[in-house]
């Protein structure tokens, strides 16, 4: 782990994960790419962390997969945001804003 990438916190993954799809829709490790990117290299998910994540996630009908190829021409499979997801999304950020507010008052203390 290099000097400025940092352990997930519990709970962070699956509110990263829903940001990284977004709107659009990507392969798993398209995900991982671009959590690594709107974290600024802060956190790396590794497949052993992220697939059973995408797979609970999609249990909980957050997210919904479908087959595709990926730019590399292999068969991968691809996940978009539902609207379920969309709802999981503002109610993670709000829980998240509120977390971040508490512990900013009290590094400040």
């Amino acid at each position: 782990m290099s000097q400025n990438q940092t352990k997930l916190l519990q709970g962070t993954l699956d509110l990263l994960i829903l940001k990284a799809v977004g709107d659009g829709e990507l392969h798993g490790l398209g995900v991982s790419r671009r959590i690594e990117q709107i974290t600024r290299g802060t956190f790396q998910v590794k497949p052993g962390s992220l697939f059973p994540a995408l797979h609970r996630m999609e249990e909980a009908g957050w997210l919904t997969p479908f087959w595709g190829d990926s730019e590399n021409n292999r068969r991968a499979k691809y996940y978009r945001r539902t609207k379920a997801g969309e709802r999981q999304v503002v109610l993670e950020t709000k829980q998240w804003a509120t977390i971040a507010e508490a512990m900013a008052s009290a590094l400040k203390a």
